[in-house]
C-alpha cells in the first residue's frame, strides 16, 4: 500500500500543473480508489464499493480501480459467491490484467481469477489463470500450488467436477492450511523480498520461468496427493 500512495502522490503532482480532461478523471478515479482502501481497510465494505464503483464511473480504464472493485465484491463467505458475481469480478479482474504493466501486479489479478473459478470447481480455466499468474510472478507459491491441486483434481473427476462432499473439502482446507502456515511464512517473506527487487521482464522470459517453475511442480504434487487434495485458495489484498 505504500507504493500505491507514493505513485498517487507523483500522479497529483504532475495533473496539477496541466491536467487534460481524461488525467482529470484519472486524478478522480484515484482519489476514489485511496477513499475505498481506507473504508476496505476498516471492514466498510459496502462503503468502499461505492467509491470503487464512483472512480470506475471516472475512469473505467484504470487498473487499480478495476482490481480494488472486484476484491471488495467477494463476500465474508468468498466460497459462496454467487455465479453472476462471479462472472462480474472475473471480468473486472480480466480487465485489471489487460491495463497493468507491472507484472506483480498482474499476477495478483489472475491469481484472484483462478480462485473464483476454483471455487466453482471450474479447474481448467481455474489452471490456465494461475498459469498465466505464474508467467508474471514465477516466484508466486500460493498460485503455483493451487496450481497443482486443480490439476490433481482434473485428473481425478476427469471432467472438473464431483470430488467428495463440500463439508469434508472445508475440513481438509482448514487442516491443510493449518499445517502449512508456519512451513511457508518464512519462505513467503523471501518471496516478497525477491518480488520487490525484481525488473519487469519479457514474455520470452517469463515463459521460460514457467516453464522451470512447472519442473518444481512434481514436489508439490507429492504433497498434494498425501494430504488427501487439500485447497489452499489465498485470495490477493487490494491494491
Amino acid at each position: 500500500m505504500k507504493m500505491l500512495r507514493l505513485t498517487i502522490g507523483l500522479l497529483c503532482g504532475v495533473l496539477l500543473m496541466a491536467a487534460t480532461p481524461a488525467e482529470a478523471q484519472n486524478l478522480k478515479a484515484r482519489k476514489m480508489v485511496r477513499e475505498g482502501n481506507r473504508k476496505f481497510r476498516s471492514n466498510k465494505r459496502n462503503f468502499a464499493l461505492v467509491d470503487y464503483y464512483k472512480g470506475l464511473n471516472a475512469d473505467s480504464t484504470d487498473a487499480r480501480v478495476n482490481y480494488n472493485l472486484a476484491t471488495a465484491m467477494f463476500p465474508e463467505n468468498w466460497k459462496a459467491t454467487q455465479e453472476a458475481q462471479r462472472d462480474s469480478m472475473i471480468q473486472y479482474y480480466n480487465t485489471a490484467a489487460e491495463l497493468e504493466t507491472n507484472p506483480l501486479r498482474k499476477a495478483k489479478a489472475h491469481h484472484n481469477k483462478g480462485v473464483l473459478y476454483q471455487s466453482a470447481r471450474d479447474f481448467q480455466n481455474a489452471i490456465e489463470a494461475y498459469k498465466d499468474a505464474l508467467r508474471n510472478n514465477p516466484n508466486d507459491d500460493e498460485s503455483r500450488y493451487n496450481l497443482v491441486v486443480c490439476q490433481h483434481q482434473l485428473d481425478q473427476n476427469g471432467n472438473g467436477s464431483g470430488g467428495g462432499s463440500q463439508d469434508q473439502q472445508d475440513q481438509q482446507d482448514q487442516q491443510q492450511q493449518q499445517q502449512d502456515e508456519q512451513q511457508n511464512q518464512q519462505q513467503q517473506q523471501q518471496n516478497q523480498q525477491q518480488q520487490q527487487q525484481e525488473p519487469p521482464m519479457s514474455k520470452e522470459n517469463a515463459e521460460q520461468l514457467l516453464n522451470a517453475a512447472m519442473q518444481r511442480e512434481k514436489e508439490t504434487q507429492k504433497r498434494v496427493n498425501e494430504h488427501q487434495q487439500p485447497q489452499r485458495r489465498r485470495i490477493e489484498k487490494n491494491w
